[in-house]
C-alpha cells in the first residue's frame, strides 16, 4: 500500500534503518524524525510544500537520509 507519490516503502525502510544504524542514539534519531515531520506538516498546511503528497514522516525520513548521506548538500 503506497500513499502519496511514488515512494517506494523498500526504499523508504533501508533509509530508516541506515538513519537508526548510523546514530548513537537511536531515541534522539527518532525525536529528530518526529521533530522534522511536524515542522513539514504544518509547512504543508500553510501551503509552502508541492509535494504535499508524501507523509510527512515518509519526507523526514528523505531528508535526514540525504543529509546523513550527502552532507555536501547542507547550506552553510
Amino acid at each position: 500500500m503506497q500513499s502519496g507519490l511514488d515512494v517506494n516503502s523498500k526504499d523508504l525502510a533501508q533509509r530508516a534503518e541506515s538513519l537508526i544504524r548510523h546514530s548513537s542514539n537511536r531515541y534522539l534519531t527518532t525525536v529528530r524524525i518526529a521533530f522534522r515531520a511536524k515542522q513539514r506538516r504544518f509547512d504543508d498546511f500553510d501551503g509552502l510544500l508541492d509535494d504535499s503528497m508524501i507523509k510527512p514522516v515518509q519526507r523526514a525520513i528523505i531528508e535526514l537520509s540525504d543529509e546523513q548521506d550527502q552532507p555536501a548538500l547542507l547550506p552553510g
